[in-house]
């Protein structure tokens, strides 16, 4: 069993994640803003403890995450606002990434999107400009740290089911390729299994192969 911090603890993603990490036998801690949000993140099996990431500073997150032996970054501050996006995916994920090393969590799965890059080409007059921005940037940092990371790219998140079958580096990758949140949580709890996953840029949609034998594949 291992223990592991989940920040953005009640995202439909990290939700699932738990229930998925919790029946696998794994300890989570699940940290989330809201308390009215408690109960949900108990039913999942998960330690429930209320964190607001945006003004929360490096030492404290790093306290917490003593004891731990992963974090998975699920957090994002849904769009709308552009100064909130990047105080959360931006500068609250790279403080993460610092407090990581800090309490000496080696292990960090960032769950991103699949169109992160620094060459992402969204057009700066795009309302979405500031997410891909805030995204490309907490990436390239991840990347630039001794922390055994890996990024998590899904496509454009879905309700559907968790079939358990994706495709890696697909072809549609920039036109509306589609992963269910199931889907993306089954991937984030096989990755922190597979250590030789780390220091990758998982991308990735539903489709085709089991999990387990498309990442043997992923780049």
């Amino acid at each position: 069993m291992t223990r592991i911090a989940i920040i953005g603890g009640h995202g439909k993603v990290a939700l699932q994640l738990s229930k998925v990490l919790v029946e696998e036998g794994h300890e989570v801690t699940s940290f989330f803003r809201n308390p009215d949000h408690t109960d949900d993140v108990v039913e999942t099996g998960a330690t429930p403890s209320v964190l607001d990431v945006e003004d929360t500073t490096t030492a404290d997150l790093a306290a917490v995450m003593q004891g731990h032996d992963a974090v998975v970054w699920s957090a994002g501050a849904g769009g709308g606002n552009p100064r909130r996006t990047y105080a959360v995916d931006r500068d609250a994920a790279i403080r993460s990434m610092d407090a990581a090393a800090e309490a000496g969590v080696t292990r960090y799965v960032m769950v991103s999107y699949i169109g992160s890059r620094p060459d992402h080409g969204i057009p700066v007059d795009s309302g979405f400009y500031p997410y891909a921005d805030a995204k490309a940037t907490a990436d390239e940092y991840l990347r630039s740290t001794t922390l055994a990371w890996t990024i998590l790219g899904p496509g454009n998140l879905t309700s559907g089911p968790g079939t358990g079958l994706i495709d890696v580096d697909p072809a549609d990758a920039s036109t509306g390729a589609e992963t269910s949140r199931a889907n993306v949580a089954l991937v984030a709890a096989a990755v922190l299994d597979l250590p030789e996953t780390a220091g990758r840029t998982i991308r990735f949609r539903d489709g085709t192969m089991p999990i387990a034998a498309a990442l043997e594949t992923a780049g």
